[in-house]
């Protein structure tokens, strides 16, 4: 099953989406902005149990700062 998110500009095209609702060809469910994004932070943080410590993102950030001024000079 694949899920687009769609911008209906021509409200004929909203009536023709619901034809399909009705042939059970196609599903809506509305999700609101504020929805997506707490189920984003829900899969991130579901991902990762043991965060990065302010030391090591510190660190990480050096290393990518030291190889981009070396490609520099």
């Amino acid at each position: 099953m694949d899920t687009y998110q769609i911008e209906i500009i021509e409200p004929k095209a909203k009536r023709l989406l619901d034809e399909l609702v009705n042939l059970n060809l196609i599903k809506f469910r509305r999700v609101e902005p504020t929805q997506q994004f707490q189920e984003l932070v829900q899969k991130i943080r579901a991902k990762d149990n043991d965060p990065p410590s302010l030391e090591e993102i510190a660190a990480e950030v050096q290393i990518v700062r030291a190889e981009r001024y070396a490609k520099e000079k």
